[in-house]
C-alpha cells in the first residue's frame, strides 16, 4: 500500500491494560498524518474490554470508518468481540508475519494488539506494516466472500 492509498482515519479503542500502549500508536499515526478517533478507555482504572471493542467493531462494521485497532492485555477477548460483527476482520498480530498476511489475504479491517504481549518497538514494527501492505484480492476476494454465508 503506497503512503496515498494508506488509511487517513482510524478508530481506536483499548482497555485498561492496553492504555499505554494506544498512547504511542496514536502518536505514531499522528505523525503520519493519520486522522485518529479514540473511543477510550482514558484511564488505568479497570474496565469491560467489550464495551470498548464493540464501539470500534460498530463503526467498522457499519462502513464508518474502514480500518480500526484495538488493544486489550493480550489481545484475544478484543479480537473475540470484535469479529463477532459483520464485515469485521479483526487480527490478532504478534509478528510481521501474521500483520502482513492479515492485510495480503485477509484484508484485516482492525488490528488487534496485545499490551502485555508485546513490546513498544515490535508493536510500532506490526502497525507500519499493517498500514503499509496492500490487500492482494484475486483468490483472496473469494474466500472472504465466503464469510458473509457463515
Amino acid at each position: 500500500m503506497t503512503e496515498a492509498s494508506m488509511p487517513t482515519r482510524i478508530i481506536i479503542g483499548c482497555d485498561h491494560a492496553a492504555l499505554r500502549l494506544k498512547e504511542t500508536l496514536k502518536r505514531a499515526m499522528k505523525a503520519r498524518g493519520i486522522a485518529v478517533t479514540d473511543v477510550g478507555t482514558h484511564s488505568e482504572a479497570s474496565m469491560d474490554y467489550p464495551d470498548t471493542g464493540k464501539i470500534v467493531a460498530e463503526k467498522i462494521s457499519s462502513g464508518e470508518f474502514t480500518h480500526g485497532i484495538l488493544l486489550c492485555g493480550t489481545g484475544l477477548g478484543m479480537s473475540m468481540v470484535a469479529n463477532k460483527y459483520p464485515h469485521v476482520r479483526a487480527a490478532l498480530c504478534n509478528d510481521l508475519f501474521s500483520a502482513a498476511m492479515s492485510r495480503r489475504h485477509n484484508n484485516a479491517n482492525i488490528l488487534v494488539l496485545g499490551g502485555r504481549v508485546i513490546g513498544d518497538i515490535l508493536a510500532l514494527e506490526i502497525l507500519n506494516t499493517w498500514l503499509e501492505t496492500p490487500f492482494e484480492g484475486g483468490r483472496h476476494q473469494r474466500r472472504l466472500d465466503m464469510f458473509d454465508t457463515i
